[in-house]
């Protein structure tokens, strides 16, 4: 099993941290996690253009989680996809999708039109809306849901990769919650979303200080983040989803080492893991984790 992370920003617009989306890969399949904001252009540096994604995930329908699902769908298009994109996600994605593609149906009738392509069918999505529980499977492969609390939003879920006695774990959007320790018990890898509330200052025009205390209210805080992945034990932390984009690393590696022992990983984007044999990999660089 190997993850990628494409994109490791949030709302905020930076070249460097994209919106959040992670890549899964086993067995020759390919597996989408959020669909953030540049999603289609890491897919294709990745080296999993949309055309050969097997299913794609929605951990909830925060905009900057969606935004590129309409993007990942004309570009699968564009690249000769011959099947449906397959969809799951929270109770209200079906609405979103019927929403989004009724929207951009007269754009789509006029390039169906124009464009001659040989068929249409990569433009269809088949959307199941989760609950918790197991929500995919493919031979060995499966894929998990729990809900986590990334309250006031009610379908928040973070999900369970497993696969060649592998697992991964996501967290989501959420605030420090029990939920994730469960899901995550000795998992090989936990990728969690990290607020860095040191770094979240007022500022006039653009944050209130009530602002601020809202949005870190449904985040997971820097200074708990390795206390979950000790409590849970998994073998490697991998930090994503910054907020904000900016900050000090070496501060944070040294935050939340003070509660976690083992591998720990502050995100880029286009970082990878393989599971399988603990290589951690980002440009040029590889590093054997053990």
């Amino acid at each position: 099993m190997r993850l990628t992370l494409l994109g490791t920003g949030c709302p905020q617009c930076d070249p460097d941290r994209l919106g959040p989306a992670n890549l899964v890969r086993h067995a020759g399949l390919a597996y989408l996690v959020d669909c953030g904001s540049g999603v289609t252009q890491r897919l294709i540096a990745a080296g999993a253009p949309g055309r050969s994604l097997d299913a794609v995930f929605l951990t909830h329908l925060h905009s900057d989680h969606i935004v590129d699902l309409f993007q990942l769908v004309i570009s699968s298009w564009h690249q000769g996809r011959d099947r449906p994109q397959r969809l799951f996600g929270p109770k209200g994605t079906q609405r979103f999708v019927d929403g989004m593609m009724a929207l951009w149906r007269p754009e789509l009738d006029q390039r169906i039109a124009h464009e001659r392509r040989p068929s249409t069918v990569a433009l269809d999505i088949e959307v199941t809306e989760i609950g918790e529980g197991e929500i995919f499977r493919a031979g060995d492969f499966s894929v998990s849901a729990f809900a986590v609390d990334h309250r006031p939003v009610r379908e928040a879920f973070g999900f369970a990769f497993a696969g060649g006695g592998k697992r991964l774990v996501f967290s989501g959007d959420t605030a420090r919650c029990p939920a994730v320790v469960r899901a995550a018990r000795r998992a090989d890898a936990l990728v969690h979303e990290c607020f860095i509330h040191r770094e979240m200052k007022p500022a006039p025009g653009m944050r209130t200080e009530e602002g601020t205390r809202n949005v870190a209210a449904y985040h997971t805080l820097s200074h708990e983040v390795g206390k979950i992945a000790a409590e849970a034990e998994v073998g490697c932390l991998i930090l994503n989803h910054f907020v904000p984009t900016r900050f000090d690393r070496a501060a944070l590696l040294a935050e939340v080492r003070r509660d976690f022992a083992g591998t720990l990983v502050i995100g880029e984007d286009l970082l990878s893991l393989d599971l399988d044999s603990g290589v951690l990999s980002h440009a040029d660089a590889r590093i054997a984790t053990g």
